[in-house]
């Protein structure tokens, strides 16, 4: 990954783009966050005309060796495996978003602690069964945090060969809140007992057991000397090629549309790796996970979305790209005042 260069977004087109927003037939700013959207698009894309081509979703999947014991997780760890194949038959919240806005979906077996067999819809990229268990060893190794990093990032430069220049992440791996909650504390410094919450459904007594936990993988290493390092004590394979994907996407000028927690825990590490990332963000929606509005503050960011969600699978990213779309075709397609021969305002 050290070789991928994120150069911050131009903004030579900031005023002419600016200046088009402001002269189709409305109210200045009366379209809102579309108008925020509109801008960022052109600024990425450096054009007055922005597109937005394929629009796809990578789910990336990969197990944790803390989920192991169903410790900090009230789902069994096979439910990953089984998940991908509800993936792979078309019956998740992902698939049916996908089909009805007109996505590309993939997904990415990371490390689930399952065998698949060949399937034409699933990729395999995996870098183990299932990470070690944190509370005991880093969760990998940092070279193995460097491959999957770039098994990420090779993704998506496969979909950008193949025309796509917006694209969101998802992910499934059961225990994969606790990695990004430890994620979370690590880069913004707050407590990891505020960063987690109920994952998949904890009940109290199971969210103190894994505050508690969580507690105990944070004491026992030492601050990691590094953002790489960091992603490789307390990640997970999935989280990792999330963050190599990023940057990717990034590199090549795509809009990068950002999910829920998980995702943003990924991101975190990569902005530390690379801080001109953000600029190609767009940020769908605020999850119920415990945290994540935090994060976003921390990142000074404010999601598009606030829909009370918090499945991931990128289901927040599937639900925010038709919006992104609205706002690239007002900015295309809308009348001027002067084109449409509508008064403009005079004070």
């Amino acid at each position: 990954m050290s070789n991928i260069r994120i150069t911050p977004v131009s903004q030579e087109l900031k005023a002419a783009l600016q200046d088009k927003i402001d002269q189709k037939t409305k109210p200045p700013g009366s379209l809102g966050k579309l108008e925020g959207i509109a801008l960022q698009a052109g600024l990425i894309q450096n054009t007055l005309t922005p597109v937005i081509q394929q629009p796809s979703i990578i789910v990336f999947a990969g197990d944790h060796g803390i989920a192991a014991d169903g410790q900090v997780n009230p789902f069994p760890q096979a439910v990953t495996a089984q998940m991908v194949y509800n993936f792979l038959q078309g019956g998740a919240a992902i698939n049916v978003f996908c089909r009805q806005y007109q996505l590309q979906l993939r997904v990415v077996d990371a490390g689930v602690n399952h065998v698949f067999a060949a399937h034409p819809l699933l990729k395999d990229r995996k870098m183990g069964m299932g990470t070690q268990n944190f509370l005991h060893m880093p969760a990998m190794s940092l070279d193995q945090c460097k491959l999957a990093m770039q098994a990420g990032a090779e993704e998506v430069t496969l979909l950008h060969q193949q025309g796509c220049n917006t694209i969101g992440f998802g992910e499934m791996g059961i225990g994969n809140t606790s990695a990004a909650a430890l994620l979370m504390s690590h880069f913004t410094g707050i407590p990891v007992a505020e960063c987690t919450g109920t994952g998949t459904g904890s009940n109290a007594q199971q969210l103190a057991q894994k505050r508690a936990i969580l507690q105990q993988v944070m004491a026992k290493h030492a601050r990691p000397a590094s953002p790489e390092q960091a992603l490789a004590t307390f990640g997970g394979f999935e989280i990792a090629m999330i963050c190599g994907a990023i940057q990717q996407a990034a590199a090549l000028q795509m809009m990068v549309v950002i999910d829920g927690f998980i995702v943003t825990a990924a991101l975190l590490a990569a902005v530390n790796m690379q801080p001109a990332v953000k600029d190609y963000c767009v940020f769908a929606h605020c999850s119920e996970e415990n945290g994540h509005k935090a994060m976003l503050k921390h990142l000074e960011v404010a999601p598009l979305l606030q829909m009370d969600m918090r499945l991931g699978e990128g289901t927040g990213a599937a639900l925010a790209i038709p919006l992104i779309q609205s706002a690239v075709a007002f900015l295309r397609d809308m009348a001027s005042f002067n084109s449409a021969q509508v008064s403009n305002r005079t004070i």
